[in-house]
């Protein structure tokens, strides 16, 4: 037996032995897994335990240094422990912008006191974070930001605004732009903190959502001390960490678009279209129905290989680069026809919003399909990445 063979074989055993039955029960969307951090509530002791097992292997990271807190896994065996969760339908035990954006970030960048702080917490589920670039009149124009921060001693002193910062009001930690050079040019005057969301002077409001949803927050800085040692990188060398951690959000945000990801998601498309629209000798009945999903699945499989791909690449030490556009404009668009589909299966029952009379999934489907349209401008719109693609991967004139 090869050693990624016994890998594969101690891997389910432990799964099999450890899942509790609570990592086994279907989840309906991402806000049903385990987010972490000071303020996180779980739903029941199987989720505390599923995310503490975990944890101690280093799996909630598993390709994270152990040194870490991490897992320590080679890019072989990390695809073989995602392979065997997905046979087991076993949801992930964490998720959150720490495993995804500033974690992977800190590891390129940070310095050894900073990844020391901040990884193994991270790895634990003790920490929660939300990112602070987006401002009122900087959006996509990024650069052209104004949150303040002045040096005063061994501190800098922030003040100014944050918008669409999600999960503001949930986070424990903001990874954030600040201009700390105003006479610099726009791009050149920017530096990379991490703020301490407890620190005086920091206030988040929640905005509501036409989806009923509130995960976007406005976050407003009054005098807010953060020490200097905080800074990640140099000052004012933000604009180029920033970048690089725009080509994780870009990829994090592009997986919406690979559908369930494969572990312990709710029912399939496919089989919620049976249960509305009713099925023969085993496959739907509806023939055009079966080609629109059908041609779904295929668009978004072959989307997912071209994404296993990146993340081999990213695995074996390539940054993320331009590419990421496409990943994030593609994702986005399958996930919105997605939603879009979901609602011409479920037809009227899908107009429920709450009451009686209506299952859970279906109280959710047009709050889904709504919170959708926003993946078309989280993360740099969709406008945005296509002038990316034309002009850095296309190599087109202005």
């Amino acid at each position: 037996m090869s050693e990624l063979e016994n890998f594969r074989k101690e891997t389910g055993e432990w799964l099999d032995a450890n899942a509790p039955e609570f990592a086994k029960k279907p989840y309906k969307d991402n806000d049903e897994i385990c987010w972490g951090g000071a303020h996180w509530e779980f739903a029941e002791p199987g989720e505390k335990q599923w995310l503490e097992r975990m944890a101690e292997k280093g799996w909630t990271a598993p390709q994270w240094p152990k040194k870490y807190g991490g897992g320590g896994l080679s890019k072989e065996e990390d695809k073989i422990l995602s392979q065997e969760m997905r046979k087991r339908r076993l949801r992930p035990p964490l998720i959150g912008f720490g495993l995804s954006m500033i974690g992977p970030l800190l590891l390129q960048e940070g310095s050894e006191e900073l990844c020391e702080e901040h990884l193994p917490k991270i790895i634990r589920g003790e920490i929660r974070w939300c990112q602070g670039y987006s401002e009122p009149g900087s959006g996509s124009d990024l650069a052209s930001l104004r949150t303040r921060a002045e040096r005063d001693g061994d501190d800098y002193i922030l003040n100014g605004q944050k918008v669409w910062t999600s999960y503001a009001d949930k986070a424990d930690w903001m990874f954030i732009l600040v201009r700390t050079d105003p006479d610099a040019t726009k791009h050149t005057g920017i530096s990379f903190l991490l703020m301490d969301m407890t620190s005086p002077g920091v206030e988040a409001k929640p905005i509501q959502l036409i989806s009923g949803y509130s995960p976007f927050c406005e976050t407003f800085l009054s005098d807010v001390r953060v020490p200097t040692s905080n800074l990640v990188g140099t000052e004012n060398d933000g604009w180029r960490l920033a970048k690089a951690l725009l080509g994780h959000e870009r990829t994090m945000i592009a997986g919406f678009g690979t559908g369930t990801g494969g572990s312990g998601k709710s029912e399939s498309i496919t089989e919620r279209a049976k249960r509305y629209a009713g099925e023969e000798d085993g496959r739907l009945s509806d023939p055009i129905l079966r080609d629109k999903i059908a041609a779904g699945e295929m668009d978004q499989r072959a989307f997912e290989l071209t994404m296993a791909r990146s993340r081999d690449g990213m695995k074996a030490g390539h940054k993320p680069g331009p590419e990421t556009s496409f990943f994030k404009l593609h994702g986005t668009e399958i996930n919105m026809r997605r939603n879009e589909l979901e609602m011409q299966i479920a037809g009227p029952q899908a107009i429920g919003w709450d009451g009686e009379g209506f299952d859970d999934r279906e109280l959710r489907t047009a709050r889904a399909w709504l919170r959708s349209r926003g993946n078309s401008i989280e993360g740099g719109t969709s406008e945005v990445q296509l002038n990316i693609i034309a002009k850095r991967v296309l190599g087109l004139p202005d």
